[in-house]
């Protein structure tokens, strides 16, 4: 049962021979009644309409007082039942049983009736509609799913012929749509004084128009001319759509609030699929179509799947290793998965305010009601783990090895450029401006501005000057290879 609710839920559209079947299923397996359902009941050809027609058209002339038993070994076919009615009822009858289609179609033109009660459900069964047509008495059971269906309860032979005949293009042209459906894709972004934190959010939200249907951005409240240029954008570009979604930054909490801005951008998008994308990153222009693509043949049983990133650092010249080289990225526009912090890391302050343990950033996925991260299908595996950890120990072939498959994985699936670490003096001076105060908010971690607790230099921030920053950024630029900024830096042991 579970192998076959996996099975239509994979599909793309799903086909019931009747209202009572779908019913039955959906009752079982619920969230099969999201997916494209119809109900197409039995289908016929061309040369069965002739022949219906043709017999219909010469029963009076040879239509005999018998009724037609359908005749089966199984015992689900109701045999037995059908031949003790027409014994009760006095019926003269004939038990049909392995003669020819066309045989059978005249036997029923010249029936008086038809009696069919089968022991289980039967969901369309054709020689009931045969036997209708063919203008037969009809006695049945609940079993046959279709009879009290409004296209079939008709004493109208036409309008029944007229469904049958039908279903055929309706079925013909939902597989084609299927077919030929290109998905629409939402791409979705959040901003907040950008252009005063020398972001390349231009050429990402570009990036975005190149292969998205609509581009969503929600800013935060930007005082520097973003939000300002966003609009005068939009009016020029119709498939992009700025919200402005306001927050007091300068609450205790305010930390919490960039998955929540996540949430509302996503929640906007009304494409088959969401690209969530920062505002330092940018997709490269090849990679729209491999995002089309994707989304064409998306893996079934997942929601969310997680692509490539490249970390530069410093300059286009290094590409980061220390760091895992995926993010969350696409995922089906489900209504249930949001962003935010999942439900085993949410914390309460003494005011009730929410924060977080160690452990997320506060965007994650999740499920807007449990709380629980949403599973994500993934490129990254154990081996180019391994490979990674070793780089980073020194080992020049597990290095090598490494940049090959990270290289073939950037050239088979979409990929983010990341431009965070780009200007690494920007980037410190960040840290010494906001991070700090960024993780106190979200974690309730209170630090003193002291040399233990700056992670670039041995003494406060408080001390440290521009021309200082500058200097270690060149440093880290031309020794280094990526550092995450949780411990000391040590240009002694630079990481690859």
């Amino acid at each position: 049962g579970k192998l076959i609710s996996a099975f239509f839920f994979g599909a793309k559209s799903l086909w019931w021979m009747s209202e009572a079947q779908q019913q039955f299923y959906h009752k079982l397996f619920p969230f099969l009644s999201e997916k494209n359902n119809t109900v197409l009941s039995s289908v016929f050809d061309d040369e069965f309409f002739v022949n219906v027609k043709r017999l219909r058209e010469e029963r009076s002339e040879e239509c005999t007082e018998a009724w037609i038993v359908l005749g089966s070994n199984s015992w689900i076919k109701g045999a037995k039942a059908a031949e003790d009615w027409c014994k009760q009822q006095g019926h003269k009858y004939d038990v049909v049983w392995g003669l020819p289609y066309e045989e059978v179609l005249e036997k029923l033109a010249t029936a008086q009736g038809f009696v069919y009660l089968p022991e289980g459900m039967d969901t369309c069964p054709r020689m009931v509609i045969e036997a209708k047509l063919m203008g037969c008495d009809l006695h049945l059971n609940d079993n046959v799913q279709h009879k009290d269906e409004e296209w079939f309860a008709t004493d109208n032979l036409q309008e029944i012929e007229e469904y049958l005949y039908g279903s055929r293009e309706l079925f013909w042209k939902q597989i084609l749509d299927d077919a030929n459906h290109t998905a629409t894709i939402s791409g979705y972004t959040t901003t907040r004084n950008c252009i005063e934190q020398g972001y390349p959010w231009k050429d990402c939200i570009t990036s975005l128009l190149s292969f998205c249907t609509e581009v969503i951005v929600v800013d935060g409240g930007s005082t520097d001319g973003t939000w300002e240029e966003l609009l005068e954008w939009s009016e020029k570009e119709e498939k992009l759509h700025p919200h402005q979604v306001l927050r007091d930054w300068d609450h205790p909490r305010f930390a919490v609030f960039d998955g929540a801005q996540k949430a509302a951008a996503r929640s906007l998008c009304t494409g088959d699929y969401c690209w969530q994308i920062d505002a330092d990153e940018v997709v490269p222009e090849k990679d729209g179509q491999k995002v089309i693509n994707l989304c064409r043949s998306w893996p079934q049983m997942i929601d969310l799947i997680s692509l490539p990133v490249v970390e530069f650092w410093g300059s286009e010249e290094k590409v980061r290793v220390d760091v895992n080289p995926w993010k969350w990225r696409l995922s089906r526009n489900l209504p249930h998965i949001t962003h935010g912090i999942p439900a085993q890391l949410r914390k309460y302050d003494e005011n009730g305010e929410l924060y977080a343990a160690p452990g997320t950033d506060g965007c994650d996925y999740v499920h807007t009601e449990t709380g629980e991260p949403i599973p994500h299908g993934t490129f990254y595996n154990e081996q180019a783990h391994n490979a990674r950890v070793q780089a980073l120990q020194g080992n020049k072939d597990a290095l090598i090895a490494y940049q090959g498959w990270l290289q073939n994985c950037v050239e088979l699936l979409p990929s983010v450029k990341h431009y965070s670490w780009m200007d690494l003096e920007r980037k410190i001076k960040t840290y010494k401006n906001y991070w700090q105060k960024h993780w106190e908010s979200m974690y309730d971690i209170k630090q003193e501005d002291t040399a233990e607790n700056n992670m670039f230099f041995e003494k406060p921030w408080s001390q440290v000057t521009d021309e200082e920053i500058t200097e270690l950024a060149k440093q880290l630029a031309e020794k280094t290879g990526g550092h995450i900024f949780h411990q000391k830096i040590d240009l002694t042991r630079p990481t690859p």
